[in-house]
């Protein structure tokens, strides 16, 4: 145990790698001279692949659309073959959260040394009513786990005003006796280096308590779990002993993220189709995801080490996309030694929702856009690769060829499935058209497609599975529409998926920088589950 202490107490990132110009860089404008056309270039490459497929199929479509139609076939039978994959990925996600789900986490822990580790809580927050602030908090006094053990961090901004700022500290007042600590903070406004977003908010946050709660009251940072939150996270019952047992049993706790599975259930009864359709969605892939390591990286309500958020400098203050950013920044610390941990168990969130349905499929796009705009990791990555000469040649290989096929497919496939497939037949011209190929075509793609729509009944099943228990304002057809509501999946996968991904990557392309966008927060009657409804698994 003493030689273990010893050893924690040693930095486990590479100095070398975090004090770089290219460690906190969030746009090229924040180098200079070779290093800016470098990581110019690099920001322009999401966005040349998918211009460059697109632009490629018309061309091909116009003067060989007969290439155009194998490449098509081709690409089709790949789609399908892929679904089917995800698929696989999908439902075994699903049975380890019905199985964590059940499991008794408290039993699971008794068997180990977890008394001295603390929970610290972020939630930071704009213009989110004290309703929604109240629930998520109210949900953390419903943990099974030792509330004492439990630092409770509210983060308000500035720029908000002075309601927003009354609203936490009428939250903060209401619960500072039922926590280990309880704090609330004030971003301010107009910070040199920084955008106005959750990342410098949240900084601000993890470096305010450990000033004025980790070190006042001598807690050591090997001992406290950061979970980073949304204001409208909603932990169940036993999230908390669910993430320790992990982090206790995990290899190499300090080298690793853990990320739940993310619903969005707070107010799904209440959300239109489309909606709910699309925040499922970003649910499944995180799933499926979480089922490959290759490719997962940190999603909202992540949890990590203090201590190795503490020698990274926490998130990054001056980017969108803060919560991928963080894994890719510990990745680079620790010279590619990092990984994530799929805990496999839920937290719920709000999925969009607004007093009109124009309205919500507003907020919808944007909320999709900003997190499509996670492309600007793609130059972050591929700098700090060819500057970092301790990763294994290997490693970054692989890594930069998943994310590159991954921000491409994301912003390209679901066009050549729906839309691009029919070129060749429309603008191929006659002599084409009296091919037995051109002939062949539609009905190949339609066949195609609708083998891999397959795919929908599992999605619907376990979409079911998830939701929470049907309020009293509903009725047995708001059930029969909550599977049906599937159909929609072309739609939802185009306009909230493909159009927003081609436009952030248009816009860091052409260097037209994204801000950060605050998803806003509303509900109707809410039916946020209570401490002895879950999710139906």
């Amino acid at each position: 145990m003493e030689g273990e202490e010893k050893k924690l107490n040693i930095s486990l990132v590479n100095k070398e790698s975090v004090n770089t110009p290219y460690f906190h860089v969030g746009r090229a404008t924040e180098l200079s001279r070779e290093d800016y056309r470098l990581y110019r270039f690099l920001e322009m490459i999401p966005g040349l692949m998918a211009w460059g497929t697109i632009l490629a199929i018309i061309f091909l479509s116009i003067f060989a659309p007969t290439v155009a139609a194998i490449f098509i076939i081709a690409f089709d039978v790949y789609w399908v073959l892929k679904t089917a994959h995800l698929s696989y990925h999908l439902r075994y996600n699903w049975k380890r959260i019905k199985h964590n789900m059940k499991v008794d986490w408290a039993l699971m822990l008794s068997n180990l040394k977890y008394e001295h580790v603390y929970h610290m809580i972020v939630l930071p927050y704009y213009d989110e009513s004290e309703q929604v602030l109240n629930n998520t908090v109210e949900k953390l006094f419903e943990s099974n786990y030792d509330l004492k053990k439990l630092i409770v961090v509210l983060g308000a901004e500035e720029k908000a005003g002075k309601e927003a700022i009354a609203r936490g500290e009428a939250i903060i007042s209401k619960y500072k006796d039922k926590f280990y600590d309880v704090l609330l903070t004030v971003h301010p406004d107009g910070v040199l280096g920084e955008m106005a977003g959750k990342g410098s908010n949240i900084s601000y946050m993890a470096e305010t308590a450990r000033k004025l709660i980790l070190d006042k009251k001598n807690i050591s940072y090997e001992d406290v779990l950061v979970s980073a939150f949304d204001s409208d996270t909603v932990v169940y019952p036993n999230y908390f002993t669910c993430l320790t047992w992990h982090f206790l049993t995990c290899e190499r706790p300090y080298q690793s993220s853990f990320q739940p599975v993310p619903l969005y259930n707070n107010n799904i009864w209440d959300a239109p189709a489309p909606s709910r359709v699309a925040a499922m969605s970003s649910t499944f892939w995180q799933m499926i995801q979480q089922e490959r390591p290759e490719k997962l990286v940190t999603f909202s309500s992540h949890a990590v080490s203090f201590k190795t958020l503490y020698e990274a400098g926490y998130w990054q203050k001056n980017m969108v996309s803060e919560d991928s950013r963080i894994f890719w920044n510990l990745l680079v610390a620790h010279d590619g030694n990092y990984e994530i941990v799929s805990i496999a168990y839920p937290v719920s969130m709000d999925a969009n929702l607004a007093p009109t349905l124009w309205q919500t499929m507003k907020n919808v796009y944007k909320q999709h856009r900003r997190w499509a705009y996670g492309s600007e990791n793609v130059p972050y990555i591929l700098m700090n690769f060819l500057k970092n000469k301790r990763i294994p040649l290997a490693q970054k290989i692989k890594i930069s060829l998943v994310q590159l096929e991954g921000y491409w497919s994301l912003s390209t496939n679901p066009l050549i499935i729906f839309l691009l497939g029919w070129l060749p037949v429309m603008i191929g011209g006659s002599i084409f058209n009296q091919t037995i190929l051109s002939y062949n075509l539609p009905i190949i793609t339609r066949d195609l497609m609708v083998l891999s729509m397959l795919g929908l009944f599992l999605t619907a099943a376990i979409s079911y599975s998830f939701l929470p228990p049907r309020p009293s304002n509903r009725t047995w057809r708001d059930n029969f529409f909550m599977i049906i509501q599937w159909v929609l999946v072309p739609v939802t996968i185009t306009i909230f998926g493909a159009i927003p991904g081609l436009e952030a990557q248009t816009r860091l392309m052409l260097g037209r920088y994204m801000g950060f966008w605050v998803t806003p927060k509303h509900r109707g009657e809410i039916n946020v589950f209570s401490k002895t409804k879950n999710v139906n698994i």
